[in-house]
């Protein structure tokens, strides 16, 4: 098993930066894939970014891309997303979640564990 907590996210106008950061305890291997996602209201939970553990690789939604960073914390069970040049269609709920095995994927259905999410709002 393993247990998600994310934290970092507020209330920040169009432009501005967020870090939100997810610490892990639990069961996490090299293999497995660390996803951010994010779900607004009345849409359906999308993903952001994903993260190899093991090797730290990452990739991007294209609608982030050059905008969001995500990467490990070395040395530690965390993660985190730094999120530049926000936008207003960036408001959501976002969540940290653990793939269920070694496969990587965007998909919100092949993960397993998640926290309980941040809420960020991008308002002027």
């Amino acid at each position: 098993q393993a247990q998600l907590v994310e934290s970092g996210g507020g209330l920040v106008q169009p432009g501005g930066s967020l870090r939100l950061s997810c610490d892990i305890t639990g069961r996490i291997f090299s293999s497995h894939v660390m996803g951010w996602f994010r779900q607004a209201p009345g849409k359906e939970r999308e993903f952001v970014a994903t993260v190899r553990w093991g090797a730290g690789t990452t990739y991007y939604a294209d609608s982030v891309k050059g905008r969001f960073t995500a990467a490990k914390v070395n040395g530690a069970n965390s993660m985190y997303l730094q999120m530049n040049n926000l936008k207003f269609e960036d408001t959501a709920t976002y969540y940290c979640a653990r793939s269920s095995d070694a496969n990587w994927s965007t998909r919100p259905s092949d993960y397993r564990y998640w926290g309980q999410g941040t809420q960020v709002t991008v308002s002027s």
